[in-house]
């Protein structure tokens, strides 16, 4: 008995047409000899990864997960207003559901960023308008967490995305239903900032221009430009600093939900669907959005497709929404340009991805990748390792983490709005290496209470010099400070949103022709009794009956205006 398997030069075997070869396929018999090929995802087992957290059920394209080697932040349902949860990264296992958590949006959150210059802050935008900034202490959260270090008022309806600048510190973008997308700097005095050091894009010839309603943003690798998605599905480079539009796509049979920029290779990347709602995958010059580069379709599933890149091993990563598999493929800044390695496939869908940052991998297992997977219909967040296979793991491989982009901002915010550009500083993955700053470092304001807290907590006593009394004592002191944390912080005199009136500047140049989703907060303030709360029903019922009544009086206004339509045709003919 002779077993025959993979030749296909013997006379019967069948042949394949190039008609019946996908795209991928093709693809990935060109990168057959890449050092990638073999990177397998390993998903985390139960006890490992983050059980009972309630995903939120809101529909936006967003992810709704955050991640640094620190924390991980994820977006919860909860009644009331808008919460989301963060738990130290190692703080695996059954979460209690009645942990602490960060709840002080009255409206549901929507996206949540970890500020990349400083694992203790978090950025978060809501339905409720606004956009907060968060301290989180040293050993997590041990109250409900709500009050901002910062608020960020200037946009009149719901915000949908944040996003922090990749170079310089400090400095965070929102866009928002009202078609504004603001660049604020987070350093600015005061508990509440009402102006954006930058207004991007805002409206002002048209009320709702589509152009302007962000789907997805990306910065390149210095920060110096801005591609966007929008609802017309069309893809722009911006100068962020002035918001000059510089390139807009023009080809109309791609749709274009998420972009990504490529670095190191110059290249643009978007996902979107065909005019047959197949999705895609689309490469792109920057300098010349007229033509793509490289254009690959891959199924017709209809969840929108999240793109990841790794600069450091040129990987891209696709991870469609309500899909249980992600793909991964090798870039290059020749043709064909995109090559398939392998796919992940899981039975369980994924709501929303978030992703390790490269310092916090596990470098001695060969991590060059982590996702964190949202499971909604297990309420599960289950991390995914993406790990190449060596021979000698436990051994530092130079070729798979060369110097990656760090933790220090590589200038200020001052600094990039005065027109001043500079790369990511590097750092070395290597234990023990270090690498020296090659730009000059400015002073930056420090937090001595964390300070102080992060000192005591990285201190390590010799063994037997404290007894385990000496260390329950230690405890219950650390968890008494974090439990005061919020009162010591934040004093009561600290001006709030309390008592905010928007004076004539702050005006927007149009008003709208309906209701806002969410209005400023000084306009309808909500009612502070309940005989207020009951008039304010009924006003509402009022209105209710009224607009029903003009519903069930629409036949006949369509008939009083057909024969009125009919009779003057008639007059028209009579008088010829």
């Amino acid at each position: 008995m002779v077993l025959v398997t993979g030749n296909h030069n013997l006379p019967w075997a069948r042949q394949p047409s190039d008609s019946y070869r996908t795209v991928s396929e093709m693809s990935w018999r060109s990168s057959f000899y890449s050092k990638f090929r073999h990177v397998f995802g390993k998903p985390a087992t139960k006890e490992h990864s983050y059980d009972g957290v309630p995903i939120t059920r809101s529909v936006h394209d967003n992810q709704y997960c955050s991640a640094n080697p620190r924390f991980i932040a994820v977006v919860t349902e909860c009644a009331g207003g808008g919460s989301f949860l963060v738990l130290p990264i190692h703080h695996t296992g059954r979460v209690d559901p009645q942990h602490p958590r960060v709840c002080g949006h009255s409206g549901r959150v929507l996206d949540v960023k970890w500020n990349p210059f400083d694992d203790h802050c978090i950025a978060s935008c809501s339905e409720d308008c606004t956009v907060k900034i968060w301290d989180i202490p040293v050993y997590g959260i041990q109250q409900n967490l709500t009050k901002a270090r910062k608020t960020l008022t200037g946009h009149s309806r719901r915000v949908g995305l944040v996003e922090w600048h990749p170079t310089a510190e400090n400095l965070l973008l929102s866009s928002g239903y009202d078609y504004k997308v603001l660049l604020w700097d987070v350093s600015q005095e005061g508990a509440v900032i009402r102006f954006p050091v930058r207004v991007v894009m805002m409206p002002i010839h048209r009320r709702y221009p589509s152009e302007m309603l962000l789907l997805s943003v990306s910065f390149n690798s210095d920060g110096s430009r801005l591609a966007i998605t929008s609802k017309d599905r069309r893809i722009r480079i911006l100068d962020p600093r002035t918001g000059t539009i510089l390139q807009v796509s023009s080809i109309k049979s791609h749709r274009a939900s998420k972009v990504l920029y490529i670095g190191g290779l110059k290249m643009l990347l978007s996902t979107g669907s065909s005019p047959w709602n197949h999705r895609q995958i689309i490469l792109w010059d920057p300098d010349d959005l007229s033509e793509p580069l490289h254009e690959e379709e891959l199924d017709g599933a209809a969840g929108v497709l999240f793109p990841f890149y790794d600069p450091d091993t040129h990987m891209l990563y696709l991870a469609g929404k309500g899909d249980g598999n992600i793909r991964y493929y090798e870039l290059s800044a020749e043709k064909p340009y995109i090559s398939f390695l392998m796919e992940y496939r899981s039975l369980l869908p994924q709501k929303g991805l978030g992703v390790m940052p490269k310092r916090g991998l596990d470098v001695n297992a060969c991590e060059i990748f982590r996702f964190y997977r949202l499971i909604a219909v297990k309420d599960l967040v289950e991390p995914l390792s993406m790990i190449v296979q060596r021979k000698e793991s436990r051994i530092f491989q130079e070729d798979l983490f060369p110097m990656t982009a760090g933790n220090q901002a590589a200038l200020t915010a001052q600094e990039w709005l005065s027109g001043i550009n500079r790369e990511p500083v590097l750092m070395s993955l290597k234990p023990g290496d270090e690498v020296t700053n090659p730009y000059p470092e400015t002073p930056a304001e420090k937090r001595l209470d964390r300070q102080k807290s992060s000192l005591r907590f990285q201190m390590s006593p010799a063994v037997g010099a404290v007894t385990q009394s000496t260390l329950v004592l230690m405890e219950e002191a650390f968890i008494k400070e974090q439990l005061a944390y919020q009162d010591a912080k934040y004093p009561r005199n600290r001006s709030d949103l309390s008592g905010w009136q928007p004076d004539e500047t702050y005006i927007p140049h149009w008003t709208y022709c309906c209701t806002p989703h969410c209005c400023e907060p000084a306009e309808t303030p909500p009612p502070t009794t309940e005989s207020e709360l009951l008039q304010a029903f009924y006003r509402q019922q009022d209105e209710i009956r009224d607009l029903r009544e003009e519903l069930n009086q629409k036949e006949v206004r369509i008939s009083q205006l057909e024969l009125k339509v009919k009779n003057t045709r008639n007059n028209m003919r009579a008088t010829f």
